[in-house]
């Protein structure tokens, strides 16, 4: 059991530890940063709950809405929720790349329970392969979720409310692509391969603009 829940949370800690110490500035308060990686793992149980409900009543049925939908959507929005209430408003979060470290922390959070609780179901052969894929495009989601809510709190007018949406229209767009590929496709490896290489060189460009500026109150990144 101790070996499962080991193998289930590692991937995500070792995510969330990298993009934690890439903060070149100020680092975020451990307390704030285990708050919201708690909150993110709390959500897997409502999440679970609705999605066995829509799938065992019908409601949904064509790959594109489980994928879109039913995942996408659902656990993009619920990991949107939690960054925009509970760090986003934070007197914490006062620097773009903050946005990095609390959506990889809220997403990871929501990764970590969902592997120990599939590893638990399957067993711990299938880590590896859990943390190459589901771990860490969970990860990168919220990097980029994060990434735009950071330049949405330092931005104005138009271009604050293009970024606000972005915050969450591009992890569900990834995230539902991601799925569809899963769900679709029969030699699904094929295209994972380079969908999962985009992922990591957008993921890691984000972050990597976010922490050009130190002081992002008086500079703006260019998208």
């Amino acid at each position: 059991m101790l070996g499962i829940i080991t193998a289930g949370i590692a991937p995500g800690v070792a995510l969330l530890s990298y993009f934690y110490l890439k903060d070149q500035y100020e680092a975020e308060p451990i307390s704030m940063v285990f708050r919201t990686f708690v909150f993110g793992a709390i959500l897997v149980f409502p999440i679970m709950f609705i999605q066995y409900v829509l799938t065992e009543e019908g409601i949904v049925q064509s790959n594109l809405l489980k994928s879109f939908l039913v995942s996408g959507l659902l656990e993009e929005f619920f990991k949107w929720f939690i960054l925009f209430f509970v760090a986003y408003k934070h007197v914490e979060f006062d620097e773009i790349y903050d946005g990095i470290v609390y959506g990889a922390s809220v997403s990871l959070g929501f990764a970590s329970a969902e592997n120990i609780l599939y590893l638990f179901a399957h067993g711990v052969d299938v880590a590896f392969g859990r943390a190459l894929l589901p771990v860490s495009s969970h990860a990168l989601f919220g990097v980029i979720m994060g990434y735009y809510l950071g330049k949405t709190k330092f931005s104005l007018g138009n271009t604050r409310k293009r970024l606000f949406s972005y915050s969450l229209f591009v992890p569900f767009l990834l995230h539902g692509s991601y799925n569809f590929i899963i769900y679709s496709i029969e030699k699904w490896v094929i295209f994972m391969v380079p969908f999962m290489i985009f992922l990591w060189w957008l993921g890691l460009r984000k972050a990597r603009l976010a922490r050009i500026v130190q002081n992002p109150s008086v500079k703006q990144l260019s998208q």
